[in-house]
């Protein structure tokens, strides 16, 4: 288990993952504390570098979708009253049966998806039309699950019916249709905001009587994909998401990404460009400017 960065808070650690940290609540045994660190992953790797106020980006877009999304779907947030140190980047949640799987939705080919497409003209088995490039909107979403890895390790994408043998036919037709309405209603929100939501992916957990409710983040700059939608539709892709880093990490810092060894620390410059696209990512989609 990683170290937690909010062991002050004098709560049991339950666990620490790339980029939260879940404690228990004393005497509370249906609810957990939720918190949204600094960290950024790629490629598997949590960075040696902070993004300053990113867990605050992270939880506070959350909320905002959670919200608009209530229509569609329960999630899991039962009170946003928490200690002083973690206000603003952490939640209460309920305590859920997770689902294993990592539930993708992709509007546009790009990716792990494009790379699949080139070699064999598919996504996760799902056959594509012959002649698109990356950045492609696709003819309708399409739903790519993934299995969850543990920390360190690679998320792998399965077919629908591999993921069904894991979690059941009812669950996994559940969690698609789910996943696809979600992502429709987003969609059309953020396009009307100047930004092309072109994937993203929700996890979701089940309560004792089998209600299946959205859980972790939704639709924040980690989980998806967020492009400028002028420049997108000059043909460019410009991101406000974590592919910025990527795009640094394999394209600038002379790092192999082959060679197994960890990535290198982000200069400053690549930390203050990386957290402005997250600002600008919230304040697009919310209309709202975010103190972090």
């Amino acid at each position: 288990m990683a170290d937690a960065h909010y062991a002050s808070l004098g709560l049991p650690l339950i666990h620490a993952g790339k980029v939260r940290e879940l404690y228990a609540l004393p005497g509370d045994d249906s609810r957990l504390l939720m918190v949204s660190t600094d960290n950024i992953s790629a490629f598997d790797f949590v960075l040696d570098s902070l993004i300053p106020g990113k867990g605050i980006v992270l939880t506070q877009l959350s909320l905002w979708w959670f919200d608009r999304l209530a229509g569609i779907v329960a999630n899991h947030v039962a009170d946003t009253r928490v200690p002083e140190p973690v206000r603003g980047r952490a939640i209460v949640a309920e305590k859920l049966a997770m689902i294993p799987v990592e539930c993708v939705a992709r509007g546009y080919l790009t990716g792990s998806g494009w790379l699949e497409y080139q070699h064999s003209g598919t996504v996760c088995g799902i056959a594509l039309p012959a002649g698109l490039h990356d950045g492609s909107k696709l003819p309708q979403p399409i739903f790519t699950p993934a299995t969850k890895a543990p920390m360190g390790e690679h998320d792998e994408n399965v077919s629908f019916e591999e993921m069904c043998a894991t979690v059941g036919a009812d669950d996994g037709a559940a969690i698609r249709d789910l996943s696809l309405r979600i992502y429709a209603h987003a969609e059309q929100i953020a396009r009307a905001r100047g930004i092309v939501l072109a994937d993203t992916k929700f996890e979701f957990g089940k309560r004792p009587d089998g209600t299946i409710v959205l859980a972790d983040e939704v639709l924040t700059p980690d989980s998806s994909r967020f492009w400028d939608a002028r420049a997108y539709d000059e043909g460019r892709l410009e991101s406000f998401d974590k592919q910025y880093v990527r795009n640094w990490l394999l394209n600038d810092s002379g790092w192999d990404r082959a060679s197994g060894a960890r990535p290198p620390s982000l200069p400053p410059s690549i930390v203050d460009a990386t957290r402005a696209r997250y600002l600008e990512a919230f304040e697009r989609i919310t209309g709202a400017a975010i103190t972090v």
